[in-house]
């Protein structure tokens, strides 16, 4: 055998070797395999598996898409958009210095701001940058790629009414949960669920890979409310200009559906832009129709005569003669503005007698006119759902003294809302029937309750078409297609000594047209200018405004009759109060 022959492996030897190196790189293989994905049994392999999940799996939530709320007609007043938020392991971050600059500029902070912010949570592993930016300004800052920061998507709420309709929706907080409004009243039906993905991260926190979505996020559900936005535009620009032009601390306005007693409209003064809260006051946060509590004044006279009328006291054509002006209560005397002398109930109610409601008053058992008051909401809850609502007080004395039943008659002592004075008049507007008011759009009117006898009504409603009459004090309240039926009010307010002369409180409640209603409204302007501050001169044409117009946009066919009447009792003339 030559050298070159004895240096020469077998060919079956070349063969081992290579079979073994396969058998080796499988058997790692196999091992590799068995650690990082196969399941086992064995504790060992299990821990160290459960490891390497523990190190590159994440679970991460999904937001849910918040519930749209729109109008009656579908028209949207709070959507939700989507928006990214910024986020950081400041442990990761810490150890990035040379990068810091970089990012406090893309944030348009300064350094020292983001290295103290660094400094307060370098022992915890989270921390936000910027909440809800804009998705391009977001990419902007994530395509710096600086280790550790990160980005979320979320969901912020955007309300295209603006302060329009910000006091019935409300608003949310930054993490979406509902602060004010139906916002907060119905959260839990808008909210939705969270849903949950995994995913496969590097070392350095960025997403590698979706694994598997362990649950699909729930979206909220959608709200319709009961107002038409073609109205709350119209409620809110005349409610806004009347108490900029008066001067006034405030004011209300609701319009009410008779048929269904649905919410139309409501507004108040001062406003808020939900979308910019940084100017948001506390004044100018309350839903003032629903939650402020205001003596209603002569507004309540009307309700006072049905009550004296379905006691049997007092008929449609009965006298009461008001003479010298002026009648002493209890050492107190109430006064009107001139002598009326003798007055039917009409014309007391027409003229807003005060000595002629007192004497009616005193002539009656007091519990007749509560209970009246009672059968019609007053002093409970309208049961809308709105956080905060008020109820009102309704008080019922063990012994009633005279002042006690006449302040009860010509509306002090006792108090109540917009929602509430508009739901009493809907019962004469509907001739005796008594529905609850909603805020929520309703797919078939609730079944009414009848709480007043139909004849009765007709009687005082009759009056309120003499109210808004020349004769009366609210004949700015009159209209030229459409016959109107209502009351003004003016009340002097509660000061720390007791009612102040200077400060006032005008309204006007009423509903056309007058023989077929179609609409309740209210207007209240708190504290306008003491140069003008009667009910008469402040709200009632507030209401003739809104009136007409809402009719219109209702699509409510003028009557031809109404166009005579005006004629023959123009707007101006007449009483005020």
């Amino acid at each position: 055998m030559s050298r070159a022959q004895s240096l020469t492996l077998p060919r079956w030897r070349a063969y081992l070797v290579a079979l073994a190196v396969l058998c080796l790189c499988g058997a790692l293989l196999w091992r590799v395999t068995s650690l990082q994905v196969l399941p086992h049994q064995d504790r060992g392999f299990q821990f160290l598996q459960n490891q390497g999940q523990a190190r590159t799996l994440r679970t991460e939530p999904i937001s849910a898409y918040r519930g749209v709320i729109t109008d009656r007609n579908g028209e949207p007043l709070a959507v939700s958009t989507p928006v990214e938020s910024l986020w950081v392991d400041p442990q990761v971050l810490v150890q990035e210095p040379h990068r810091w600059a970089e990012l406090a500029q893309a944030l348009g902070w300064d350094q020292a701001q983001l290295e103290s912010r660094l400094a307060r949570f370098s022992n915890r592993e989270f921390m936000y940058l910027q909440r809800h930016l804009p998705p391009h300004q977001a990419e902007q800052v994530m395509s710096l790629k600086i280790p550790g920061v990160y980005s979320q998507r979320e969901y912020r709420r955007f309300y295209p009414a603006g302060e329009v309709t910000s006091h019935l929706v409300g608003f949310t907080d930054i993490d979406d949960r509902g602060q004010e409004g139906m916002e907060l009243a119905y959260d839990a039906w808008l909210s939705g669920e969270s849903g949950a993905k995994q995913v496969l991260k590097d070392l350095r926190g960025n997403t590698v890979k979706e694994v598997q979505l362990l649950r699909a996020a729930r979206p909220g559900r959608s709200l319709a409310l009961s107002i038409d936005l073609r109205l709350q535009y119209l409620a809110h620009r005349e409610l806004k200009a009347a108490v900029q032009s008066h001067g006034a601390a405030g004011g209300s306005l609701v319009i009410l559906d008779v048929h269904t007693g649905e919410v139309l409209a409501i507004t108040n003064q001062p406003a808020y832009n939900p979308n910019d809260r940084t100017r948001i006051s506390a004044a100018g946060l309350r839903n003032r129709a629903l939650t402020d509590l205001f003596e209603p004044g002569s507004t309540i006279k009307p309700l006072a005569v049905m009550a004296a009328l379905e006691a049997g006291e007092f008929a449609t054509n009965s006298v009461i003669d008001t003479s010298p002006g002026h009648v002493n209560v209890g050492g107190k005397i109430l006064l009107d503005p001139v002598n009326y002398g003798a007055l039917d109930l009409p014309m007391i109610i027409a003229k807003s007698s005060q000595v002629g409601m007192t004497k009616l008053a005193l002539a009656m058992e007091p519990e007749a006119i509560h209970r009246m008051y009672s059968r019609l909401g007053l002093g409970q809850s309208p049961g809308t759902g709105f956080p905060g609502e008020g109820v009102g007080l309704l008080p019922s004395y063990s012994r009633w003294h005279p002042i006690q039943q006449a302040n009860f008659a010509f509306g002090y002592g006792l108090n109540l809302s917009s929602l509430q004075l508009a739901q009493a008049y809907a019962v004469l507007a509907t001739r005796g029937l008594k529905r609850p008011a909603s805020l929520l759009r309703l797919t078939e009117a609730p079944p009414p309750e009848r709480v007043v006898d139909a004849q009765l009504t007709e009687s005082v409603v009759s009056m309120l078409q003499l109210a808004v009459s020349r004769q009366g004090t609210g004949s700015r309240a009159s209209l030229s297609a459409y016959p109107v039926a209502g009351k003004t009010g003016t009340v002097r307010k509660v000061g720390a000594n007791g009612y102040m002369d200077n400060k006032h409180l005008a309204s006007f409640a009423g509903f056309a047209p007058a023989d077929n209603p179609r609409i309740v409204a209210v207007v209240v302007i708190d504290e306008p200018s003491e140069s003008s501050y009667f009910g008469g001169l402040v709200a009632a044409p507030v209401f003739a405004r809104v009136t007409e117009r809402a009719l219109r946009l209702l699509q409510v066919p003028p009557e031809a009759s109404a166009v005579q009447n005006l004629v023959e009792r123009p707007r101006n003339g007449g009483p005020l109060s």
